[in-house]
């Protein structure tokens, strides 16, 4: 899903804007723009407002896959030119970086828990909002605590042994350890034991993630979109199997 900022940016730096209207879309070539160029039966004469206004619009309320055919119409439109003040080489591969993470569009979703507490209820909506508003990047912070929370809660709720500060690794490791659901029999047991302590692994690289590359704390350099998604697809993911197994 693309940020406000994202949009704006999409607009008026790259596009372009005069007079309140988009810089080469008249009223007939916006109509035309999304057949045409996005592959999608929108009709932006049908919205009230400038054609900069429409297309914000169009763009607000599109699906994240549908931004993305938007993303690359736009893209194929008005194409990036040498010595161009906006519509430089750049400026297009971000723009195609935003395509990207909209084709890939943070997935699991947030499970609906069923161990819960009033802190990974909160982390859960600021998670979803921070991701919608501010990009995957912001949401690395309350994706963290959001797994946290969850750990705390199902180890004190199930009686698993741990120290009051531990992290999330040490908590994992002692509901693998511990907690009778977590102890595997099934068929290819193995194999599934050995995906388990990959998402140890997982877990085990959240805290130097979160406390050195994401905005829990001043970092001078954060993570990039395509990985913040990778952080929180994987924490999602662990959350989801915990969520059934131990739920």
């Amino acid at each position: 899903m693309l940020t406000r900022i994202e949009i704006l940016r999409l607009v008026n730096d790259y596009i372009g804007v005069s007079d309140g209207y988009l810089v080469d879309f008249s009223y007939a070539s916006h109509q035309d723009f999304y057949p045409y160029y996005c592959g999608l039966e929108i009709d932006p004469l049908q919205l009230p407002g400038t054609t900069r206004q429409r297309f914000i619009q169009v763009l607000e309320e599109a699906s994240p896959a549908d931004q993305a055919k938007i993303l690359r119409g736009t893209l194929a439109k008005c194409r990036p030119e040498a010595g161009h003040r906006r519509r430089t080489a750049e400026f297009a591969a971000e723009i195609e970086s935003w395509a990207r993470r909209c084709e890939g569009v943070v997935v699991p979703g947030a499970p609906s828990l069923a161990i819960t507490s009033d802190i990974v209820e909160r982390a859960i909506i600021d998670t979803e909002v921070l991701i919608r508003e501010n990009g995957a990047t912001s949401g690395v912070d309350r994706i963290h605590t959001l797994l946290h929370g969850y750990l705390l809660a199902v180890c004190d709720r199930d009686g698993i042994r741990h120290n009051a500060d531990a992290n999330i690794a040490a908590l994992f490791s002692a509901l693998r350890q511990q907690h009778p659901r977590m102890q595997l029999s099934g068929p290819r047991s193995d194999d599934v034991l050995r995906m388990i302590r990959s998402l140890a692994a997982i877990v085990d690289a959240l805290n130097p993630l979160r406390n050195q590359a994401s905005v829990a704390h001043p970092n001078p350099e954060l993570l990039g979109e395509d990985e913040a998604l990778l952080v929180i697809n994987a924490a999602r993911t662990l959350l989801h199997y915990l969520n059934r197994r131990l739920g």
